[in-house]
């Protein structure tokens, strides 16, 4: 396995369990992909994900490999507030975990009666969409059936008169501007497309699952940071008596009669094996092959993913009671926003997500806390300059949600997506997006098999996508294909 993130660690736990011997081969010095942690002066801080939407995916990964649930391996908390969003015109709304009712009537309390309408009308539209894409998008092996997800809109949109014609909604934005029309309902909505980096405006209407997973199935916090979920699987792949090369660089992927047959790493030692399965950007591994993975007929290419700029701050004092673990600060300028980005630059005011967990394991002590600043950047380097100043207009949107934030701030610390690029692999610090249907299939993932026999790809790069949850199910959909072949046909 050349890899050691959260999908291939799924899909080597299952796999051993299964009967297989496997060997996880893994370029830097630990495991976990992008759920890392930095420490300093008695603080720690997620670098990745923060929150752990749909978590019966690693309950089910636990489930299936060991007689420890997973509640026993880490401790799983509810974000209660989900989340708080600061708007522009200075509203702020809380809404619930996993409860419509309670969003509806918080979004009533705060936007007023007719707010309140749309958003539960649309998040009865969201769950349409949700079960008709659900199997077929993320628990089945994405051929042959990618074209039906393609070219079908899973999205019931409302028909909306434009220019003496009657059109449904296409986009995410579209959905927005036609069904919710408040602008702040507009930008609740879109921030949730925001934060893998994808512009409302090209988005498929069907990326309204991705609010919709999180207000049914909640969003939970780990206990520790979100790098103990991490920990936990990477326990069980060793319980499962898993393999582990750390700072092993696989170089190429070995070929013999037709079919994967092995590795070879930087050093120059060959490994021989029955199949490979790769957790790694698509073109990291391409050059491995030296072959193109993708046919004519196939998912076409994917646009490359976003990335994020995160600021770690040190604050001097505790943590107000009552403060929400995520608070959502929107800009004041979305087109210009969303024009900085799809060109490729920074914001000049972005939207940030601030985070501040209620946990004593993240500070040196009860007087001091622990907040994480992330903004959706370019994939790419815009030099040092260019990311401080991003950083510092990002404290300054944070602000709005922490306002004592200057004085109380100890120290600060950025990490930008060339750190995300070194601990990742991924080109530019890409960030994988969650698979999407409709679009012509452009927001798909490519199959998890691959069109060399015995090689499998898992992880955000692969069907069905990037998130924590969509990682965790390809390393099911691949231990299927693995064991049952083709005749699997999808995770239960």
């Amino acid at each position: 396995m050349i890899g050691a993130g959260t999908g291939a660690l799924a899909a080597a736990a299952r796999l051993a369990v299964a009967g297989h011997r496997v060997a996880v081969y893994e370029r830097t010095e630990t495991y976990g992909g992008a759920l890392r942690r930095r420490e300093r002066d008695g603080f720690a801080f997620d670098t990745g994900p923060g929150l752990l939407p749909l978590p019966a995916v690693y309950r089910d990964l636990f489930v299936k490999t060991g007689r420890e649930p997973l509640e026993e391996c880490v401790e799983l908390v509810q974000a209660d507030p989900s989340s708080r969003h600061a708007f522009a015109d200075g509203t702020r709304v809380s809404l619930p975990n996993a409860s419509r009712a309670g969003v509806v009537a918080e979004v009533e309390q705060a936007l007023g009666a007719d707010a309140a309408r749309r958003w539960g009308d649309f998040l009865v539209r969201a769950r349409e969409a949700w079960d008709r894409a659900r199997r077929p998008l993320l628990e089945e092996p994405l051929w042959p059936n990618w074209e039906v997800l393609a070219g079908r809109e899973p999205y019931p949109a409302v028909p909306h008169r434009r220019r003496l014609r009657l059109r449904t909604a296409a986009t995410l934005a579209e959905v927005g501007e036609w069904e919710l029309r408040d602008p702040r309902l507009r930008a609740l909505l879109e921030s949730h497309a925001l934060a893998f980096g994808l512009d409302p405006r090209t988005t498929p209407a069907s990326a309204a699952v991705l609010p919709y997973m999180e207000h049914a199935f909640g969003t939970w916090y780990v206990r520790g940071g979100l790098r103990e979920l991490a920990r936990a699987v990477y326990e069980r792949c060793l319980a499962r008596r898993v393999e582990f090369r750390f700072g092993a660089e696989v170089t190429a992927v070995r070929e013999k009669d037709g079919r994967a047959a092995g590795l070879e790493l930087a050093d120059g030692t060959a490994v021989e094996a029955d199949l490979v399965v790769a957790g790694v950007h698509p073109a990291a591994l391409e050059r491995m092959c030296g072959t193109r993975l993708r046919g004519e007929g196939e998912v076409p290419a994917r646009r490359e993913g976003a990335s994020r700029t995160t600021v770690l701050l040190a604050l001097r004092g505790a943590r107000p009671d009552g403060t929400p673990h995520r608070t959502v600060v929107h800009t004041r300028d979305r087109e210009a926003e969303l024009d900085a980005l799809s060109g490729g630059g920074l914001p000049a005011e972005p939207t940030v997500t601030v985070l501040r967990p209620d946990d004593p394991a993240l500070v040196p002590d009860a007087g001091h806390e622990a907040v994480t600043v992330t903004a959706v950047t370019p994939a790419g380097a815009a030099g040092a300059d260019a990311y401080a100043a991003y950083a510092e207009r990002m404290v300054a949107a944070a602000a709005r949600a922490v306002p004592d934030l200057r004085d109380r701030l100890l120290w600060q610390e950025m990490r930008t997506p060339e750190d995300v690029a070194r601990e990742t692999g991924a080109e530019g610090g890409a960030v994988p997006a969650p698979a999407l249907a409709a679009a012509d299939g452009r927001f798909l993932h490519a199959s998890n098999s691959t069109r060399l026999p015995g090689l499998f790809t898992v992880g955000g790069w692969s069907h069905p996508g990037g998130g924590l949850p969509h990682a965790g199910m390809s390393g099911a959909l691949v231990a299927g294909l693995v064991v049952e072949g083709p005749d699997f046909r999808g995770s239960q």
